[in-house]
């Protein structure tokens, strides 16, 4: 399937336009069984040669603000051969209507001081993708457009970017366009995107892109409800996803927040079969939106609201969503919830967090009111 760019826009329905001091929760009965299911397969060693340092501690300063507010705007760093980089691409400015979506990209330099802006992310200005750091470039996968009849469209493309010839290509298209899909990296080597939004619902379909191949495979479908605004994370052979949005028909809004936790093991054999099992619900209520990533043998969430919203911020229910400052991480070592220092601004309106080495940031997003930010955050 190509990218669709040239097809018919599809008009969705209404509504959609859319110190890590610890505390160990307790975990629901039957935590313990998924634990033993989850501590057997162990973690992959790194690649030989794959450099794993962390950032120096004098880097540990609070970051620089963007340049200018953005939110909705994918985000990823790669270690270069100095150090450590973290880019924002695409998302919407501080007026969170249409006409502010843009395509800007920025790169900051870990123990820099300010952020700069590097070449912007070809073609128009778009929504809900995701990003990813594999072999030192950045693919930007999917996320969706907005005519000026306010009809959207799921993007099959995916662009590839070089941070050190700042130069943008095109990779192969997914085979399924999706938007707000949860996406993580296994083994340094291949992508997983986790359902989403595709134009008119959502999709189950859990497809993963090999970069070095240049292509697509499909894997096992997630068996819960298919959702878009989720958050989750890879690490080792597991992907952990958490909560989102999905369709319900029979109510208004049509938009409701799905409350469940999930966890799948990929077979390393053959990575297109994923093992799912339903995980004891996360600390708080659910969440839509949430920055996550990525950590050693933690998957983070930070953030989010507990009420699903279009790109205004405003929710489908009419009131405008406010953000949370919640903190917490799926343990794969332990099989355990765990929260975390909170953030000092509650932000929501994430498509991830930026994991440099051992430092985790959330970068813009939208805080109360709602307002879109140009603040970056120290997660840890």
């Amino acid at each position: 399937m190509g990218d669709g760019e040239g097809e018919r826009p599809v008009t969705r329905p209404v509504g959609r336009v859319g110190p890590m001091g610890f505390t160990i929760v307790a975990v629901a009965a039957g935590a313990l069984a998924i634990l033993a299911w989850v501590a057997g397969g162990g973690f992959p060693q790194p690649a030989r040669g794959a450099r794993r340092a962390p950032v120096p501690a004098d880097e540990a300063v609070p970051p620089p603000p963007l340049p200018v507010p953005i939110s909705d705007n994918a985000v990823a760093a790669v270690e270069t051969r100095d150090g450590w980089a973290v880019f924002s691409f695409l998302g919407i400015d501080s007026t969170r209507q249409r006409g502010g979506i843009t395509n800007t990209a920025l790169r900051w330099d870990v123990g820099s001081d300010a952020w700069r802006a590097v070449a912007p992310v070809p073609g128009q200005g778009r929504l809900a993708a995701t990003a990813q750091a594999v072999g030192g470039r950045v693919y930007l996968f999917g996320g969706y457009t907005v005519a000026e009849d306010g009809s959207e469209r799921s993007l099959a493309r995916v662009d590839a970017y070089d941070p050190g010839l700042d130069r943008w290509s095109r990779a192969a298209p997914m085979p399924t366009p999706v938007d707000d899909a949860v996406s993580g990296v296994w083994r340094d080597s291949l992508v997983y995107l986790v359902s989403g939004w595709h134009d008119t619902d959502n999709v189950a379909e859990v497809q993963v892109y090999d970069p070095a191949a240049d292509a697509w495979r499909a894997a096992t479908p997630i068996p819960g409800p298919p959702v878009f605004g989720h958050a989750g994370g890879l690490t080792g052979d597991v992907i952990v996803y958490i909560d989102g949005a999905r369709m319900d028909p029979g109510r208004a809004p049509r938009f409701v927040h799905e409350a469940s936790s999930w966890l799948g093991r990929i077979d390393h054999a053959d990575p297109t079969r994923i093992t799912w099992h339903r995980l004891p619900d996360h600390p708080g209520p659910p969440l839509y939106r949430a920055a996550s990533g990525a950590m050693g043998r933690l998957v983070v969430f930070a953030g989010g609201t507990d009420n699903p919203y279009n790109y205004d911020g405003i929710g489908y229910d009419g009131v405008a969503a406010e953000p949370r400052s919640a903190v917490f991480a799926w343990d794969v070592g332990t099989g355990m919830w765990r929260e975390l220092a909170p953030l000092a601004v509650p932000t929501m309106d994430h498509r991830g967090l930026a994991v440099a080495g051992e430092r985790v940031y959330v970068v813009g997003g939208m805080s109360g009111g709602p307002s879109v930010t140009a603040g970056t955050a120290l997660v840890r």
